[in-house]
């Protein structure tokens, strides 16, 4: 009899497939959408910068009319910068503009799908999107995947790149530091391919003949955990011919 492969594993979602969230610090949100800045200005400022086990972005503090938020930092942002919030914020690095509002060619990130969300798109360290066009219901952005997308122009945006750009220039050197780094996400590491592995262990594994054979082998979709892997209700496989 063999194991449960690896995705049967994750699927239950114990142990070493559970991200360590009891350990992150801070909850990403702007501030709430106030009358504010949908109609005028509002003033900010950054009073602490700090590191988050869950993100590659450092995270900024931002205290805002007696409260705190916690923002993705921007690149060259310092303690005691004051930004500006609203449609009538100046576009510098920093500032929480509406999309809508944002010069064309200009470069934002932590960007809203809806307005009032919080932010869900580019929030990793050193990225960002860039303002392609502005028509009458929507604002056209760039992604760093070069997909263009649509969005509201009242959809909050951080003028800037998102600070931390440098993270990948420096090497773990050690793979006792990778493995760290990914275990304070909760991110398995080594990840194991699945020829690599003992026959009992998957049904790619093992050196014979016959599980070689199943890697070109589609499977049906309605087949069992154990057994659904490679090629999953495929319309072909194969090169094609020319």
């Amino acid at each position: 009899m063999g194991k449960r492969i690896r995705v049967q594993r994750r699927g239950r979602g114990l142990g070493r497939w559970k991200a360590p969230s009891h350990r992150f610090k801070f909850k990403l949100a702007y501030p709430s959408y106030d009358t504010i800045q949908k109609s005028g200005v509002g003033k900010a400022k950054i009073v602490n910068i700090q590191n988050d086990p869950a993100r590659t972005v450092p995270v900024m503090i931002v205290e805002y009319n007696n409260k705190e938020y916690y923002l993705p930092a921007t690149m060259n942002a310092y303690v005691g910068q004051e930004i500006e919030l609203g449609i009538r914020a100046s576009p510098a690095p920093g500032n929480i503009v509406p999309i809508g509002y944002v010069p064309e060619g200009a470069f934002v990130y932590n960007i809203e799908l809806t307005p009032g969300d919080g932010g869900k798109l580019i929030r990793s360290s050193g990225t960002s999107a860039r303002i392609v066009a502005h028509e009458k219901d929507y604002t056209i952005v760039k992604l760093p995947s070069k997909k263009f997308k649509r969005l509201n122009p009242m959809c909050r945006a951080i003028i800037g790149v998102a600070a931390g750009g440098g993270r990948r220039d420096k090497p773990f050197v050690k793979a006792g530091n990778k493995h760290k780094a990914m275990r304070a996400r909760g991110k398995l590491h080594p990840v194991t391919s699945a020829v690599a592995m003992n026959a009992v262990s998957h049904p790619f594994g093992g050196k014979r003949r016959s599980t070689q054979k199943k890697l070109k082998r589609p499977v049906s979709r309605n087949a069992p955990p154990g057994k659904k892997v490679g090629s999953i209700a495929a319309r072909r496989t194969g090169r094609r011919k020319k």
